[in-house]
Parts: C-alpha cells; sequence; structure tokens
C-alpha cells in the first residue's frame, strides 16, 4: 500500500517529466490501435472465405510438401561397378525430369511377342510339357507367339484330313517342310495357357488356295478361341516376286486381289478372326492393304531389320557392333516406326510389328548373340511402345544353340539339328524379360539432358506409383558410372531397382538381371535405389554403363 508521501512523488515524477508521460500514453495506443487492426483483418478474411464469396477467389495452390512417416529400414541395391582396368571415360552426368504429362501413349499388357516359323506349329517341342519352354515364356510375361517367317508360304501345308505333304513343298535338314493339323494346334493351345499366352497366325499365300487357309482358321478358331487375336494372309508379299515363291513377279494389285479371295473366305468360316497385315518390310504395301475392301481389317503389321545391309552395300546398315550402338540406329528405327503408327492412325487401324531382330542375314555377325544385343532390345521395344507399337515380335527359333539362327532370343540344348527340348534364353532374351513385366503404364513426357549414349522412359502405373526406366547404352568397359539426377512428380516413400548387366559389348551368354540369369523379381521384394533420399522429388545417384535399370517409386 502506497503512503500518501509515495503517490505526491508519482505525480511530482509526472509533472517533471511530461514528455515521458506523453511517450508512455502514445506506445499504449498504439499497441491497442495494431490490436484492433489484427482482429478486424482475420474478421474480414473469415467473412470473405465464407461459402457466399468463395467462388469468387482461386482456389489455393496445395502444397508439395507434406508430412511423411518415419523412413523404414532398407537393403540397397548393390550394382556392379566398371569392369576391372576400365579406362573409366567420363560421362557427361544425366539428368531426367518425370513431369506429370501423358505421351499420349500406353504400354500394353502382353505387347511382347516372341515370332516362330509357321512350321513350328508341328514341332512336339511346343507342349505344356516342355517345363523349361514353359518358363522362358513366364518370365516374358503373357506373351503373344506368331506363326510366320519365311516357312509360311514355301514348305508349310496345313491339312484337317490327313492329306500327305505335296511333292512340290520342298525343305532341307534344317527346315523341313511340314504338314500341321488340328492336333498340333491343340498342343500349343495347353501350352498357351499353362503361360498365359495369345497366338497370332499367318497363313500360306504362297500357294493360292483361299479354301485350306480358311479351314485352318476355322479350326484355330475353334481351338484357340480368344487366344488367337489375328490372321495374316501370307508372309512378306512383298518379296514374293525376287525371292520364288512368285517366278513371274508379284504386283500390289495381285497382292490386293487375292488378300480379298481369302478374307472373304476366311470371313465366311470364322467371322470373329481379326486380320493383320500387309506384314511386309517395305513400305510401299501398307496403303494397298489399307486401301483393300476386306472384312475384319484391324490390324497394320509391318516387319523391320534395322541392320539389313549383308553384303555392306550400305555400311551405315550393316550389322557391326558400331553401328548398333549408335544414335543413329535409334533414330532409323524411331523414324520407320513414326510412319507406321501415323498410317495405321490414319486408317483406324493398331499398329504391330510381329517380326523384328537387329538384322536379317543369315548366320553370326558382330551383334549376335551379345550382350549389346540386350541393350538394344530392351531400348528398341520400350521406344516402339511408346511411339504407339500396339504388338512387337523378335524373330526366333527353336533349333539348337549350336549352329542354330543367332538372332534368335532362345534356343534348345543338344548338338546341331538334334534339339533336346532344354530351351536357355540368350543375351537378347533377358533385354526382353528386363521390360516385357512392366505394368500397363501411361508414358510420361520427360526432360532429359546429358548421359552420353542413354535412352530414358516413364510410366505413370494404375496404382498412382512411378517407373522410371534408363537404358545406359554406353561401353561397359570403358565408360565410368554416370551421375544420374532424377526429378519427380511427387515425394517417393520407396524406390526400388532392379538391373540388367554384362561386363563388355561383346560378352557372350554373360547378361544377367540382378546376377542372375533370370527375370526381375516383384516389384516389393527388389532392394532399394542406392542413396535413396527419403521423401525427396530429387534422388542422386551413379549408374554403371553398359545396364537396363528399372526404378519404381511409390508416393
Amino acid at each position: 500500500m502506497r503512503t500518501p508521501e509515495t503517490k505526491r512523488t508519482d505525480r511530482n515524477t509526472s509533472q517533471r517529466f511530461p514528455q515521458r508521460d506523453t511517450r508512455k500514453r502514445t506506445k499504449v495506443a498504439l499497441v491497442v490501435a495494431a490490436m484492433v487492426a489484427a482482429v478486424i483483418a482475420v474478421v474480414m478474411v473469415v467473412t470473405w472465405l465464407t461459402p457466399s464469396n468463395s467462388d469468387s477467389l482461386a482456389k489455393p495452390v496445395p502444397t508439395t510438401i507434406k508430412s511423411l512417416p518415419p523412413a523404414p529400414t532398407v537393403a540397397y541395391y548393390d550394382q556392379p561397378g566398371p569392369p576391372a582396368n576400365s579406362p573409366l571415360e567420363a560421362v557427361e552426368p544425366l539428368k531426367v525430369q518425370v513431369t506429370g504429362n501423358e505421351v499420349g501413349t500406353v504400354l500394353n499388357q502382353g505387347m511382347t511377342g516372341i515370332s516362330l516359323e509357321a512350321t513350328d506349329l508341328g514341332d512336339a517341342a511346343l507342349s505344356s510339357a516342355n517345363t523349361s519352354l514353359a518358363k522362358l515364356l513366364r518370365e516374358v510375361d503373357e506373351p503373344v507367339l506368331r506363326f510366320g517367317g519365311n516357312a509360311v508360304d514355301r514348305r508349310f501345308f496345313w491339312t484337317s484330313s490327313g492329306e500327305a505333304i505335296p511333292s512340290t513343298y520342298k525343305g532341307d535338314n534344317a527346315h523341313p517342310a511340314r504338314a500341321v493339323g488340328p492336333q498340333d494346334l491343340a498342343r500349343v493351345n495347353g501350352l498357351l495357357e499353362a503361360v498365359n499366352a495369345k497366338v497370332s497366325l499367318t497363313v500360306d499365300l504362297g500357294h493360292f488356295d483361299p479354301a485350306r487357309a480358311a479351314d485352318m482358321v476355322k479350326h484355330a478358331s475353334g481351338i484357340f478361341g480368344d487366344r488367337l487375336i489375328s490372321v495374316t494372309i501370307g508372309n512378306e508379299p512383298n518379296g514374293f516376286g525376287a525371292n520364288g515363291v512368285r517366278p513371274g513377279g508379284y504386283s500390289t494389285d495381285e497382292y490386293v486381289e487375292e488378300l480379298k479371295a481369302y478374307a472373304t473366305a476366311i470371313y465366311a468360316a470364322a467371322p470373329g478372326v481379326a486380320i493383320s497385315g500387309p506384314g511386309t518390310y517395305s513400305q510401299e504395301w501398307w496403303q494397298p492393304f489399307i486401301g483393300a475392301d476386306i472384312p475384319q481389317k484391324k490390324i497394320l503389321s509391318f516387319h523391320n531389320y534395322p541392320l539389313h545391309s549383308c553384303n555392306g552395300d550400305d555400311p551405315k546398315s550393316s550389322p557391326t557392333l558400331g553401328n548398333l550402338m549408335s544414335p543413329l540406329m535409334h533414330q532409323r528405327a524411331a523414324d520407320y516406326q513414326k510412319a507406321a503408327v501415323r498410317a495405321g492412325q490414319a486408317a483406324g487401324l493398331e499398329t504391330w510389328l510381329p517380326e523384328t531382330g537387329i538384322a536379317a542375314c543369315p548366320g553370326s555377325n558382330e551383334t549376335s548373340r551379345t550382350h549389346a544385343s540386350a541393350l538394344w532390345t530392351a531400348d528398341y521395344f520400350l521406344n516402339a511402345a511408346q511411339l504407339g507399337i500396339a504388338r512387337i515380335g523378335f524373330h526366333s527359333s527353336l533349333l539348337t544353340c549350336a549352329g542354330g539362327p543367332p538372332m534368335s532370343v532362345l534356343c534348345s540344348g543338344g548338338p546341331y539339328l538334334k534339339p533336346d527340348g532344354q530351351f536357355s534364353g540368350r543375351a537378347n532374351f533377358f533385354g526382353l524379360a528386363i521390360v516385357a513385366g512392366l505394368e500397363g503404364g501411361k508414358f510420361l513426357e520427360l526432360q532429359t539432358s546429358g548421359g552420353g549414349l542413354a535412352y530414358s522412359y516413364a510410366l505413370r502405373n494404375t496404382d498412382g506409383s512411378t517407373t522410371v526406366i534408363l537404358v545406359n547404352q554406353n561401353d561397359p568397359q570403358k565408360a565410368a558410372q554416370t551421375e544420374v539426377t532424377l526429378s519427380l512428380p511427387g515425394q517417393p516413400l520407396t524406390g526400388t531397382m532392379t538391373q540388367l548387366a554384362g561386363p563388355s559389348y561383346k560378352a557372350e551368354d554373360q547378361t544377367v538381371i540382378d546376377g542372375a540369369k533370370s527375370d526381375p523379381k516383384p516389384v516389393a521384394e527388389r532392394p532399394t535405389v542406392p542413396g535413396f533420399a527419403y521423401g525427396s522429388t530429387t534422388q542422386t545417384f551413379p549408374l554403371t554403363a553398359g545396364t537396363v535399370t528399372v526404378l519404381n517409386f511409390t508416393y
């Protein structure tokens, strides 16, 4: 309690220092005014954001950063480094930004295909009892087995009544003439069912017989049911005049007339079967097929072997490692595929590439059986899918690994011409397997720079995850690891990795996926990307040369 003296002292103080007292009152007034202004501002904002006014405001931009649960403990992927004594030539860092914009194309589930000769339908190895073959087909994820090739118009004889092969059908020890009947189709169907595969057939146009072809399709439709996805009339008819199938020559006009006769007969026997064509390696034959008035015309099909100069007349198209591992190889293939897709889209047809491979040249060459062929196969497949190709088939053989066609993605054990039915995959098979198991996602636009000889792809999957595929075609014997900076469209909670690798371009039978000759593990079982930054939209990691790497990120 103050005494009277104290009160006097207070009054005297205020009188002795009138400016100090005024300043004090002014400060108090300012604080009060600021508090009132703040309250008014809050009231105004709340009032403005009531339903009656919210429509006049732009929607708030959601933050890109969100609170995340604690990061789990993970095991990181241990990728191989450059081989010992590598020169370690520097590679420009690779920057990849995955945008949220879709390209407009999808990676179709079951796009993968293996093309075989039509006479292989009569081979007992194509059976569900062949466990080694069934295992390989499962590893390329619900493939399409396409039967056609040069055999169909020369030495393939369909009969549903057990007729003998006509004497005019010629073959040799490695490529015999064969009769095929309904019992063979039933055996093949058992294999298709075991591995959940589909089938595409080619009928013989070389020996003009629409009724026989229609009989084959009728039986095939009844046996395969929905697994039969198309029938092509003749194989590469653009070459009939030059290869002896039609010694007097063969024009597009003649082809269209015979095509009509076959398509009409097939439609009468099996009206639900789609017709694809022309199945040629000449672009000039696309429009004649497109313009042909035939029923069930659904698919524009074409063949492509980018390295086709077997005699060296065109050095840039000769089957050499230098040509295979070059930007020109990638671009030329893309340009040809774009032209086919444009033609198909303009006609309202799907576009298929049912027969392809690195080179159409017989025998071995620098690209045969090599790790480089695996790198090429993966990139060729992904680029075709991104451009809009719906199906793709890599031409193969059921002959032995020893002495058999070196471009085949699979082959049988045993000495030449004596296959034991124990099948294995070559390097290009694993190039196919690493990408065949990708989900049916939508391709996303990318912004990329650097990386040397490298190609990048990205998919938005149905579950919202993002898959990024990096095809690093730099020389694994010379190139140092590439530093990758990857920008993602969200904050990843997980980032898994699987990788195809090999020691050199020329290495044969040394291509592996995650260190083994097998297909990738399921996404949930894969290790984590090295140095994975939990919750960060930017990921940075090294990438070994000569690899195909599949990364999957969930958010």
